[in-house]
């Protein structure tokens, strides 16, 4: 599992380790992992034009320090000081001892060079970049490759909001532990490639912010045992679809069929194109409540814009004692006095319009703070939140919030939202905790979609997606 720390947790770790150590030790870490990571990205460090950004903090230190190795090793290098009165002297004596130099002339030395490494402002920075810094930081993006000394900067570390200029990188080197910021967009999409150098520091077993990777996933996967039945293995409800919408019916009892239960019963005015696309599945009428036993219930894509029904049949699903999912038009109607007075697990996985309007806030405001967000949303619902997006954020009332790491931009198309949620209910109803039903659901329909694309990208269908998941499933597995 990648795990990501607060910068307070991190400073608290490396305050700890520093007092065992001679002074400068950790610094010394740092700058021999950054310029091993510099020197893969040039290929052959000798000869190659280095121009370093350097800042008055640590992150300066580190770079100058690297830079000295670099140079070292026979390349030129020269280093930018925004704040040259509070350069890191020991890393500048270092530098120049290597053969290093001092830029008289900014924007030349930064047109001059192969790579460019970011150590203007290190994890504690806050806000957008100064004017002079953002201007510098446009020149390199245009001129060489980019390497982000601990993040990207102008980002901020414990969230990934972007509050102005702020550098983009096309690799970041990190030290200790990932921070929030490197996972979470926007500022996931300024760091690039990631590489986390081991410092030797002690960090809690509980992080703020965790990803899954595939033998975490594996390990969640539910299995049938040899006495398994249909009904042991759990069936899902799916309350989906309408006479405007019946593709969302079809498409959340695609992803259901793959989520793992036993058995989806579907309810709703879409019986007849279900049927038709998959004859296996059990359908009814409704009430939810006459349907049959369900271990858990999905509720929401395409229901359509009558508010009285859908208020009706959301407030009988609500009532079940089961897992309850909540997505796309069921979303308009719920209220957090609801989902507070249930005793079962709720899953509310909203996209970003959705999560605005059950804030009260603007969409805008929502993909620039996700994390705080996906937070805001599970503390104000008393809910497990899957907040769909260009990184999708899973969040409750306890335990680290979940970044899901697969996924491609191309999943962005009608219908995808209807196949994660039938497959995330399924998992629900197989027994899976809600966060983990979440996780894993997530993960695979993002995995699914990468297969689909394939790997230089195209125009994908949700449809194609849910016949994928069974692909995905196996390669998790294998």
């Amino acid at each position: 599992m990648r795990t990501a720390y607060s910068v307070e947790t991190v400073r608290a770790a490396e305050r700890e380790l520093m007092a065992r150590l001679p002074e400068g030790t950790l610094m010394r870490r740092a700058a021999a992992g950054l310029a091993v990571a510099c020197g893969e990205l040039l290929r052959r460090v000798s000869g190659a034009r280095v121009a370093l950004l350097v800042g008055s903090g640590d992150n300066g230190g580190d770079a100058l320090y690297a830079g000295a190795r670099l140079a070292r090793r026979g390349a030129g290098v020269v280093a930018v000081l925004l704040s040259p009165e509070r350069a890191h002297q020991g890393g500048l004596a270092a530098l120049r001892t290597a053969g290093g130099r001092v830029s008289a002339d900014p924007l030349r030395d930064i047109a001059w060079a192969d790579l460019i490494v970011d150590g203007i402002v290190g994890i504690g920075g806050r806000g957008g970049l100064r004017p002079e810094a953002a201007q510098l930081v446009h020149a390199a993006r245009e001129s060489a490759l980019v390497v982000a000394v601990d993040l990207p900067s102008g980002v901020d570390a414990d969230t990934g909001e972007v509050g102005g200029d702020a550098v983009w990188a096309d690799a970041t080197v990190t030290f200790g532990a990932y921070k929030p910021g490197l996972l979470i967009d926007p500022a996931r999409e300024r760091a690039g490639a990631l590489r986390l150098v081991d410092i030797g520091l002690t960090l809690p077993e509980e992080a703020d912010v965790e990803a899954l990777q595939h033998a975490d996933v594996a390990d969640l996967l539910p299995r049938p045992a040899a006495e398994s039945d249909k009904y042991r293995r759990g069936v899902v409800g799916v309350v989906a679809g309408s006479a405007r919408y019946p593709g969302a019916a079809v498409l959340a009892v695609a992803g259901a069929l793959r989520g793992g239960a036993g058995a989806v019963r579907y309810v709703g005015p879409a019986a007849d194109a279900v049927l038709a696309r998959f004859p296996e599945t059990l359908v009814h009428a409704g009430p939810p409540d006459k349907a049959g036993r369900v271990q858990a219930w999905v509720i929401g894509p395409g229901l359509g814009d009558d508010p009285d029904a859908s208020a009706d049949v959301l407030e009988d699903v609500l009532a079940a004692d089961v897992p309850v999912l909540v997505d796309a038009d069921g979303l308009r109607f719920l209220t957090p006095q609801q989902v507070h007075a249930r005793t079962a697990a709720t899953l509310l996985t909203p996209h970003a319009g959705e999560a605005a309007a059950l804030l009260g806030h603007g969409r805008g405001e929502i993909e620039a703070a996700r994390l705080r967000s996906v937070r805001a949303l599970a503390a104000q619902y008393g809910a497990t939140v899957l907040l769909k997006g260009s990184t999708t954020l899973i969040a409750d009332a306890a335990g680290p919030v979940r970044v899901n790491p697969t996924g491609t931009s191309w999943l962005a198309t009608a219908g995808s939202g209807d196949v994660l949620s039938g497959l995330t209910g399924s998992l629900l109803a197989t027994g899976l905790p809600a966060r983990d039903a979440a996780s894993v659901g997530a993960y695979l329909h993002g995995l699914a979609a990468r297969r689909v694309a394939g790997p230089q990208g195209a125009p994908i269908l949700a449809s194609e997606v849910a016949e994928e998941l069974g692909a995905a499933w196996r390669d998790v597995l294998d």
